[in-house]
C-alpha cells in the first residue's frame, strides 16, 4: 500500500471505529487515537518529503502511486504530493487534531456528530493528495456534503436556512467544475484523467480553454468565497459548530484555492493569461468588501466570516498574479489563514459557550474574568492584522511583494487597492480587542464565569505554536512551497 492512502485508511478506520463505539469514553478514544495518527502521519510524511528533495529527487510529485479503477474512461486512484499538497495535508491534520479537541464536551448524538466530521476531513485528505481529475473531484463531493448535516443539525442560529444556502451554492460550484473537469479531459484528447499528463500534454485547444477555464476557476472560485458568490460564507460559518467552523474556514475553504491553482491555471495556461484580468477584478473586491463588511459586523462570527472572504480573496488574488512569489505567498496565505481562522472560532465558541452571546455590545472587560482565552484572542487578533513574528505578516508580504513584480499600471493599481485591507482589518480588529477584552464588566452574571478547561487549552495552545512557529521560522515552509510552485508558474509564462 501506498504510503499516502493512510490519510484516507485512518479515517476510513475512525469510522469504523466511532460505528462500533457505545459511550462517549470510547468516541472520545477514537477520535484522540485517529486524529493524533493523523498528525503523526502529516508530520511524518513532511520529513519524508523534505529528506527526498534534500537527496536530490527532482521530481515533480512524489510517493506516485496508480491503480486503475475503471479504463474505459480512463479513471485511477493516482496520488502524489508536492510541496503545496504537504503543507496542506499538515495544516488539515493539526485543525481536525484541534478541532477534536474543541468538540470534546458537544452534546447532543455525539457519535453521529463525529462521524460526520471524520468523513469530511476523509474528503479533505482525499482530495490534496489526488493527481487524477475524478479521483479529485470525489473526494470533493465527499467533503462537502457532510457540512449540510453538520451544520442542519447542531449548528446554532438559522442554521437550516445557512446549511441549505451553503449547499446549494456549493453544489451549483460542482455543476460548473464537473463541465470544466470533463471539458478538459475530452478536450485533451480523452486519453488521460492525470493532471500531470494532461499538463505534459499541453494540447487543450486555446477555444476550448477560453470555455473550461472560467467554469473551472469558477467553481473552485465558489468555495474559495469568491465575489460575488461568496454569500453563503457569513452565514454558513455563524450558524456551524466550533469544531466545524474551524474545518470549514481553516481547510474547507482552502479546496476552492488549491484547485483554482493546481487545474484551472495548471492546465489551461493560455486561458489563464487571457482571462486572469477578470477574475483580478473580482478578487480585489473580495479583498476590499471583506475587510469592510467586517467593520460593520456585530456578531463575532460574522466579523470572523467577512475576515475569511478578504483573506480568501488574497490567496485567488495572488494565484492570478502568475508569478513564483506571489503564488508561494498564496499557499502561505493558505496556511496561515487556516491556522489564524481556526483559532478564532475556536475562541469565539469557547467565548460563546460561557457567555451565551456573540454580540459585540453584550460583551466587554473580559479579561480579567477569563485572562487566557482573552490573551490568546489578542494574539488570533495580531496574527489577522499581520503583526511580524506571526503567521499573516509572513504570508501577506510575499503576496503584495510577488503582486508588485508585475510591472504594468493594472496589476500594480490593483495591488495597491488590495494593500489597503490591512489598514481596514486593523481598525476591526483592534476596535473588537478594545471592546470585549478591556474596560469593566457590565454584565454581571458573566462575573461569574470560569476561563478555558484543558481540552481546550489543549486546541488553543497548539494552533498558537502553529501560527507562531510559520511566522518565526518561514524559510523552510516558503522553500518548500517555492519549489513546487515552480512548475505550474513557468508553465504560465506566455
Amino acid at each position: 500500500m501506498n504510503f499516502l492512502s493512510i490519510f484516507v485508511l485512518i479515517p476510513l478506520l475512525m469510522l469504523l471505529g466511532l460505528w462500533l463505539c457505545r459511550n462517549i469514553a470510547q468516541i472520545r478514544t477514537v477520535m484522540v487515537v485517529g486524529s493524533s495518527a493523523l498528525l503523526v502521519a502529516a508530520i511524518a510524511l513532511t520529513v519524508g518529503y523534505l529528506q527526498a528533495r534534500a537527496g536530490g529527487d527532482t521530481a515533480e510529485m512524489l510517493f506516485r502511486a496508480d491503480t486503475v479503477w475503471y479504463a474505459p474512461l480512463h479513471i485511477a486512484y493516482s496520488v502524489g504530493v508536492d510541496g503545496i499538497s504537504v503543507a496542506m495535508l499538515l495544516l488539515s491534520a493539526v485543525i481536525v487534531f484541534t478541532g477534536t479537541f474543541a468538540s470534546w464536551r458537544l452534546q447532543p448524538l455525539t457519535k453521529e456528530y463525529f462521524l460526520w466530521f471524520t468523513l469530511l476531513s476523509m474528503g479533505v485528505f482525499g482530495f490534496f493528495i489526488s493527481i487524477d481529475l475524478f479521483t479529485m473531484f470525489m473526494f470533493y463531493e465527499i467533503a462537502l456534503i457532510p457540512m449540510y448535516l453538520l451544520i442542519g443539525v447542531w449548528g446554532s442560529g438559522r442554521k437550516e436556512y445557512a446549511a441549505m444556502k451553503l449547499t446549494l451554492m456549493l453544489m451549483g460550484g460542482s455543476a460548473f467544475l464537473l463541465i470544466g473537469i470533463l471539458g478538459i479531459f475530452f478536450g485533451a484528447g480523452g486519453t488521460t484523467m492525470n493532471i500531470l499528463e494532461i499538463a505534459q500534454l499541453h494540447n487543450i485547444p486555446f477555444a476550448q480553454q477560453c470555455i473550461w477555464f472560467p467554469l473551472t476557476f469558477l467553481g473552485f472560485g465558489v468555495l474559495g468565497a469568491l465575489f460575488p458568490f461568496h454569500t453563503w460564507s457569513p452565514d454558513g460559518h455563524a450558524s456551524a459548530p466550533t469544531a466545524v467552523s474551524m474545518l470549514h474556514a481553516g481547510v474547507l475553504m482552502k479546496l476552492g484555492g488549491y484547485g483554482c491553482f493546481r487545474i484551472a491555471m495548471y492546465l489551461m495556461p493560455e486561458a489563464a493569461n487571457e482571462l486572469s484580468w477578470i477574475f483580478l477584478i473580482l478578487t480585489g473586491i473580495s479583498v476590499v468588501y471583506g475587510a469592510f463588511s467586517a467593520c460593520v459586523q456585530t456578531d463575532l462570527k460574522y466579523i470572523n466570516a467577512y475576515s475569511s472572504v478578504s483573506h480568501c480573496g488574497l490567496v485567488l488574488f495572488a494565484i492570478l498574479m502568475m508569478n513564483q512569489t506571489a503564488c508561494t505567498g498564496a499557499v502561505l496565505q493558505m496556511l496561515s489563514h487556516g491556522l489564524m481562522t481556526a483559532l478564532f472560532f475556536a475562541l469565539i465558541g469557547m467565548i460563546y459557550g460561557r457567555t451565551h452571546t456573540r454580540d459585540v455590545r453584550e460583551l466587554s472587560g473580559l479579561m480579567k474574568i477569563m485572562p487566557f482565552l482573552s490573551v490568546c484572542y489578542v494574539i488570533a487578533g495580531l496574527a489577522n492584522l499581520g503583526l511580524p513574528g506571526l503567521s499573516g505578516f509572513v504570508a501577506e508580504m510575499t503576496i503584495f511583494v510577488g503582486s508588485f513584480q508585475n510591472f504594468d499600471v493594472f496589476h500594480r493599481t490593483l495591488t495597491v487597492i488590495a494593500c489597503t485591507s490591512i489598514v481596514i482589518t486593523a481598525v476591526y480588529i483592534l476596535r473588537l480587542v478594545g471592546k470585549i477584552l478591556y474596560g469593566t464588566c457590565t454584565n454581571k452574571h458573566h462575573l461569574a464565569l470560569t476561563d478555558a478547561t484543558w481540552d481546550e487549552r489543549v486546541a488553543v495552545i497548539c494552533l498558537i505554536v502553529c501560527v507562531a512557529g510559520l511566522g518565526l521560522a518561514p524559510f523552510w515552509m516558503s522553500d518548500m512551497i517555492s519549489s513546487s510552485v515552480l512548475p505550474v508558474v513557468s508553465n504560465l509564462i506566455p
